[in-house]
């Protein structure tokens, strides 16, 4: 049986491996966006890359897959089956509200840079290619969101039989709550706050409710 201490030791250790896997993607992910920024996305090559962090391409692919790999946004997870669960069997306030929760919740920004963040984000507009990149892996998460948001329609006795137009709600429902998460990401790129981006959404959590509650409306 592996004893307390032993099992201290290891997972020490695990949480310094991982500290050092998080420095070297920053750190390759900075130097790819310098490059693209200096010499544009098209005139990078991986070994650019790689000279630049100095590391090898084989720890390069290990880590990002591909050259594109390295500009894209940071994989961000999805809710848990649980959570998914719970949005989709909730009673207790209105979808707009709790679909915001369940994102914000869900958020986790890995370019918690925010120089880095702005540099990534000015490149990916700079470059036809890496913004339609960008802008098709935001509709496939946002289409997953609709799923939910009917999911949470049908389990509440709604369809399309009784409201035709059930689809454009839920898709509604998720395009102002996503406009609703880039006023935050927007106001965090912009400096114009004093807390943690995640303050940041938490506070515009807030502001969401008190919208959707009506809580200040004639």
């Amino acid at each position: 049986m592996m004893s307390i201490q032993h099992l201290g030791a290891t997972t020490s250790s695990d949480s310094l491996r991982n500290r050092k896997r998080a420095d070297t993607r920053l750190s390759i992910r900075r130097a790819a966006i310098e490059l693209g920024l200096e010499h544009g996305y098209e005139h990078v090559t991986v070994d650019m890359i790689c000279s630049a962090s100095k590391i090898s391409p084989r720890t390069f692919f290990n880590y990002f897959g591909s050259k594109e790999g390295v500009y894209a946004s940071p994989n961000r997870a999805l809710p848990s089956e649980q959570r998914r669960r719970t949005f989709v069997e909730s009673n207790n306030s209105g979808v707009f509200d709790d679909l915001f929760t369940l994102i914000a919740d869900s958020l986790v920004e890995v370019d918690s840079n925010l120089e880095l963040f702005q540099a990534r984000r000015q490149l990916i507009h700079e470059t036809a290619e890496l913004l339609h990149k960008e802008k098709s892996r935001i509709s496939e998460l946002e289409e997953t969101y609709v799923g939910y948001v009917l999911e949470r329609y049908r389990f509440q006795g709604r369809n399309e039989a009784k409201t035709a137009d059930l689809a454009d709600e839920a898709h509604l429902v998720v395009a102002l709550v996503s406009g609703a998460m880039r006023y935050a990401m927007q106001k965090w790129v912009a400096g114009n706050f004093s807390t943690t981006p995640e303050e940041l959404v938490r506070n515009t959590s807030t502001l969401v409710h008190r919208i959707a509650s009506n809580e200040h409306w004639p």
